[in-house]
């Protein structure tokens, strides 16, 4: 019998996990610390002995690479980012050009 701590421990770590392997990963955890001596086992332990088995039963979900790339990047993946600008030029672009070889004074 475990001490209701640890039994909300792995209720809050078995929360995160699919229910295929839900009931698995509870039968697991229960016999992995029933191996440990009643009067040595916390929180903390018994946390160190399921963190690796919750990694084991969780199955991660596949992301695709571009979900994590900026959005500024994908331009083309719409139309209007595929359009050219609209509007008329500044009058400040291409002032440098126009000005390099104006006599100083």
């Amino acid at each position: 019998m475990l001490p209701n701590e640890i039994d909300q421990l792995i209720l809050q770590l078995a929360a995160s996990i699919p229910p295929p392997q839900y009931n698995a990963f509870i039968t697991a955890a229960h016999a992995a610390l029933t191996e440990i001596d009643c009067n040595q086992l916390g929180e903390g332990l018994a946390y160190r002995r399921l963190r690796d088995l919750q990694k084991a039963h969780y199955d991660y979900p596949s992301d695709p690479p571009s979900r994590y790339e900026p959005r500024h990047y994908r331009g083309g993946h719409t139309k209007l980012a595929a359009l050219p600008a609209i509007g008329a030029p500044d009058r400040a672009e291409g002032a440098q050009e126009r000005n390099r070889f104006r006599r100083a004074g």
